[in-house]
This record gives structure tokens, C-alpha cells and sequence, in this order.
């Protein structure tokens, strides 16, 4: 098993959308690279991300990076659809540097490289989030209306 955070705007549509993801073994709503260790308290740096828990021999950090692309923006800089603030910026995170490299990689084939503003860095910092936010459109399908991610693409993965 190895584990990424995943930062795509809004966490309760990156987590519905990684849940289904083919090699994801389990995802978890937090938050990377903020100063503090406390949800309670202001804005402290970090950005809103999925640790996500996946089977290597499965899946990939460069076939992660293909998905994130699927419901992202990867021009816009701290802004994912209505969410906007440096909370809702996009990037992966890993306290291993073989998954920042590859990820890199991905970004460094890419044609649209020199515009892409997706943050690929080290872990410094993860918070869980409250319990209300894990599997939120999970339990709320009503408020699906209120992510960034078009449904067809949030859905993707759930009708095989």
C-alpha cells in the first residue's frame, strides 16, 4: 500500500470521485500543509486534499495524476469552479520523493506544461477533517449540485 494527498478544489468531490477509483483502497477528507495540527482556529496555509490509500501494483502515481486532470483545472490557481481561496489549490503531496518524481514526470510530458499550476510537494503537514466532511456526497447526494466536478465525470467510476 502507498499513500498520496491529493488537493483538486473542494474535498467532497475529490474524495466521492477517488473512492471509485480502479487501485484506491480507501480515501480520507483532510487537510496538507498547514502549520497547525487543529481544525479549530483561522486559515493557517493548508489546502484542501484527499489522502488517498492505493494498491501499487494496481495503479500508479502518473495514472493518480491522469485522474486528478479528469476534475481539475490545471491552469486555475486557487480556484476550483465556485470555490475560490488558497484553501481550494491544487497539487499532489507524499512524504516520498520516488511519488513527487513521478508526478513531476507527469506534469514535465505534458504539452501544457509551462501553464499548469497543480503544487507537487512534500508532505510537511496532514489534519484529518471532522467526521461531517468524510463521505459527504456519500450520505448528502443532494449537495453533488454544489461541486466543481461535472456528475458524468464524478460518477465515472461508479457505474462499472
Amino acid at each position: 500500500m502507498e499513500t498520496v494527498y491529493i488537493a483538486g478544489g473542494c474535498l467532497w468531490g475529490v474524495q466521492h470521485f477517488f473512492d471509485k477509483v480502479p487501485g484506491v483502497l480507501s480515501t480520507e477528507a483532510g487537510r496538507a500543509n498547514g502549520t497547525t495540527n487543529t481544525l479549530a482556529g483561522s486559515y493557517d496555509g493548508y489546502a484542501e486534499c484527499v489522502k488517498v490509500t492505493f494498491d501499487e501494483k494496481e495503479t500508479t502515481v502518473a495514472k493518480l495524476m491522469e485522474h486528478l486532470f479528469e476534475i481539475i483545472d490545471p491552469y486555475s490557481l486557487n480556484k476550483q469552479g465556485i470555490d475560490v481561496g488558497k484553501k481550494y489549490r491544487t497539487g499532489i503531496y507524499s512524504t516520498s520523493a520516488r511519488h513527487l518524481d513521478e508526478a513531476r514526470a507527469f506534469i514535465e510530458k505534458r504539452k501544457d506544461r509551462n501553464k499548469i499550476v497543480v503544487e507537487v510537494l512534500p508532505l510537511t503537514n496532514y489534519v484529518r477533517s471532522a467526521e461531517e466532511h468524510q463521505h459527504h456526497l456519500e450520505r448528502y447526494p443532494e449537495d453533488c449540485s454544489l461541486c466543481h466536478i461535472p456528475d458524468e465525470v464524478l460518477n465515472k467510476y461508479r457505474d462499472n
